[in-house]
Order: structure tokens, then sequence, then C-alpha cells
């Protein structure tokens, strides 16, 4: 799927779909998971309707689904070069010298 065609609305009603079928592939009825996420009926009602809601509730509900190891896919982690982190850590050296003296 190329997400970046999507428009917001339509993200967001791919990811409530998405946990809805999560939600009912374990077999747990809308106010199961709300109580499991800590989180009201209404809410898992709002993000599976592709309605937006918090971020805190939305990881909540992925939280209570088991799939927030997803989350490292959403957001990576910036990988820096080797040649680069030398360079930042020659930057740094340079400024404590520099307000030493």
């Amino acid at each position: 799927m190329d997400w970046n065609s999507l428009s917001n609305i339509e993200v967001l009603q791919v990811i409530g779909s998405r946990l809805k079928e999560h939600r009912i592939s374990k077999k747990y009825t809308q106010q199961q998971l709300a109580d499991r996420a800590g989180v009201s009926i209404f809410t898992v009602a709002q993000i599976e309707k592709g309605n937006s809601i918090s971020l805190s509730m939305l990881t909540a509900l992925i939280r209570a689904l088991r799939l927030l190891d997803n989350f490292e896919m959403l957001v990576p982690k910036k990988e820096i070069s080797p040649v680069a982190l030398l360079k930042q850590q020659q930057k740094e050296v340079k400024r404590v010298r520099q307000r030493k003296g």
C-alpha cells in the first residue's frame, strides 16, 4: 500500500479497519478491548470507524492488542553512520574546549 498517496482521513480509516481486524481475530468485543486498554468503548468505536483519537489512546489500544512492537516500523530509529558519529563527537570536543578556554 502506498500510504503517502492516502489522505489523512484515509490513513485513519485503514488503521481503524486493521485494528478492528486484529480485535476480531483475538475474539475480543469492543468492550473487552476497551477494558484491556483502559479506554472507553466509545474510543474503540471511534478508531474503528476511522475517526481521530489521541496518540496516547491509540498506543493503549495497540498495546492491548500486543502490536506495540510494530511502532519500530512506524518510526524507525535513525541510524548514524560511523563517519557522521565521529564528526559529531569531534564537534562536541571542540565545543567543550572552547568553553574551557
